[in-house]
């Protein structure tokens, strides 16, 4: 398996528990998480992710403003984006911003798996 390690970025802990689920499920064991994107940065900066699913809308730091701040303390960290549908802006903005990949909430598990598939081996 993979040893990659994972940043689960997302201010509902409920959508945290289930990403980090899906992704244990696939026998990743390496996840951290962060409640919002200044924890995100402070995260990133310590253990300095392979892979960080970001949640779009949160508080003190949206996921826009964090992907910026993260890749200038992890700069090898893909960003994969999680956002509600009608969010499209935002994801385009992110993406304009260096996340690599974006999945719409509610996704299915193969959906995640083929995007951090996608970001790791392109």
């Amino acid at each position: 398996m993979d040893d990659l390690t994972f940043l689960v970025v997302d201010d509902s802990a409920f959508m945290r528990k289930v990403v980090k689920d899906m992704l244990a499920e696939n026998g990743y064991d390496k996840i951290f998480e962060a409640g919002n994107g200044l924890q995100a940065v402070e995260k990133a900066a310590q253990v300095k992710p392979d892979i960080v699913t970001m949640d779009i809308t949160m508080p003190d730091m949206d996921g826009i403003q964090a992907v910026k701040e993260l890749l200038k303390v992890s700069p090898k960290s893909k960003v994969i984006m999680c956002s509600a549908l009608g969010q499209k802006n935002m994801v385009l903005e992110a993406i304009r911003s260096g996340a690599k990949e974006y999945v719409v909430k509610p996704f299915e598990k193969s959906r995640l798996m083929e995007a951090i598939q996608r970001v790791m081996y392109s």
